[in-house]
């Protein structure tokens, strides 16, 4: 029950933030439509999406860095309060002219995504370390899970909002996207005091900060069994594993890691943002949005969210549960593989087959790749990211590998949307091509990490086997005067 209770808090910030990411895309036509008087605005939409992904990629780097150097529960409330109240602030953005309510807006969405950034590292790194090593991977794999359900409500939301306003004659329509954008606030207030009340996890206390009394205590409460702190023991591994992040042994034991878990998240971004920018490329051809010249206001924004709710429905949440309930039986690298793989198999297929007039095959390639990036890369480099490093950077490097993902996103935003790509058939199937050889670099880039699956984190991480080695030879020199073949033979036998 406490780890389900974990899942349920850490879950719900994946939840707003999937929320606030992801409903901002079903308004942002409407923002132009009522700011500037035109169907679509290019920069409206560049700006309202992309200020919020800058805002999340400097959220990973500085709670990232602040999760090791404070602890996790110090600063994890601090990213629900500033996603709440950024959250009212956006809805109640204000100015005497459309340029000064924009700013307004771009203002709180960059904070907000401040928040939302902070979220990765400190859920991952929380839940990773509160689970055991059984079903680690399931209970991670559904902490990130609510992401999909967040994507779900964002367009069940704006469906649900912009249908009652449809029936105003004339609609208060900047109500609409105020609404929406405001109710991201409760959900996380819901869960701020719950967050607040979790212990800090057993690992940062006896492995960073050295208490191992006191993570004794944090153990007796959650597990209702007697623990001793062993804090001799605890001394040591700390000695064994006492190693910077920018240092020759990092890199020795977790430079290729590193890399593996930053470029695979990096390149599926990528894709996973073009994805989402090609959906309105997509909804025509499977008749779920009629031509923006066609609708009003809010019947555009309702066929959007209409569309976003169905796709993500369908292809997105699917593909988040299946990984959970099978990431803990054929392993994370796997998973990842098969995904990246599949991914690059339909993308090719849709650049080959883009502009003939098998529109519904196209829109099925289309959902089987959501499918599979959620199935795939989207789960596991987010559980990879946080099992791989010692319990001293563990959130720091999850925080690196997360915003090298959001650099990816940013580019995709900021270059690819600005293409020209309704205005070229060739443009089009040059960019799917692209995108299926970015996706085959992430298969070959996922071979640098290793799996996971069934290991504890100190041996994922090697701090146990360095400070069993070390703690092995202590008690040897006091016991055996210090022989050099005994500690070696000895030694060996712990490893193995």
């Amino acid at each position: 029950m406490y780890h389900l209770k974990a899942i349920a808090i850490a879950g719900m910030g994946f939840f707003t933030g999937a929320y606030d990411l992801f409903c901002i895309s079903t308004v942002s036509k409407l923002l132009g439509r009522l700011y500037f008087q035109q169907p679509v605005v290019v920069e409206v939409e560049d700006m309202v999406i992309g200020v919020a992904l800058v805002g999340t990629f400097m959220g990973h780097l500085v709670f990232g860095y602040l999760g090791d150097k404070l602890g996790r529960k110090r600063v994890y409330g601090i990213t629900l309060t500033l996603m709440a109240s950024c959250a009212v602030g956006s809805a109640l953005s204000f100015g005497s002219t459309p340029k000064s309510v924009l700013g307004t807006l771009y203002f709180f969405r960059f904070w907000l995504g401040c928040g939302i950034g902070g979220e990765y590292p400190l859920s991952a790194t929380i839940m990773c370390e509160y689970a055991n090593k059984r079903t680690r991977g399931a209970f991670m794999a559904a902490v990130f899970a609510m992401q999909g359900v967040g994507i779900v409500f964002a367009g069940l939301v704006s469906m649900v909002v912009s249908a009652i306003f449809l029936h105003y004659n004339p609609a208060p329509a900047d109500y609409v996207w105020r609404i929406v954008l405001v109710l991201a606030a409760f959900p996380a207030l819901a869960t701020l005091y719950w967050r607040m009340k979790l212990p800090e996890t057993a690992r940062y206390t006896a492995l960073v900060e050295g208490d191992g009394k006191q993570a004794a205590r944090d153990m007796q409460a959650v597990l209702d069994v007697p623990i001793a702190g062993e804090q001799e023991k605890i001394a040591r591994y700390r000695a064994a594993n006492d190693y910077p992040l920018l240092s020759c042994e990092f890199a020795r034991r977790h430079g290729l890691h590193l890399v593996g878990t930053s470029t695979t998240w990096f390149l599926l971004e990528v894709t996973f943002y073009c994805l989402n920018l090609t959906q309105k490329d997509v909804f025509p051809a499977i008749r779920l949005t009629s031509r923006p010249e066609n609708l009003n206001a809010l019947k555009e924004v309702f066929q959007i969210s209409r569309a976003m709710f169905l796709v993500a429905l369908l292809g997105t949440l699917p593909g988040y549960w299946v990984t959970v309930a099978i990431i803990d039986k054929i392993g994370r690298r796997q998973i990842q593989l098969i995904g990246f793989f599949m991914m690059s198999v339909f993308l090719l297929a849709m650049g080959v087959m883009h502009g003939n007039h098998n529109r519904v095959l196209f829109a099925l390639l289309h959902a089987l790749t959501v499918f599979c990036a959620s199935f795939g890369p989207n789960c596991t480099t987010f559980v990879l990211a946080a099992e791989l490093f010692p319990a001293r950077l563990r959130s720091t490097c999850h925080a690196i590998s997360a915003a090298s993902g959001m650099a990816g996103a940013i580019t995709t935003a900021y270059a690819v949307q600005n293409l020209n790509l309704t205005g070229s058939m060739f443009t089009i199937k040059k960019a799917l091509i692209m995108l299926a050889i970015t996706n085959f670099l992430g298969f070959f880039m996922t071979f640098l990490v290793p799996e996971t699956m069934g290991r504890s984190l100190e041996e994922i991480s090697g701090e146990d086997d360095n400070a069993s080695v070390s703690v092995d030879a202590t008690e040897m020199s006091r016991e055996d005067g210090n022989s050099p073949i005994l500690i070696k033979e000895r030694n060996k036998s712990v490893r193995q």
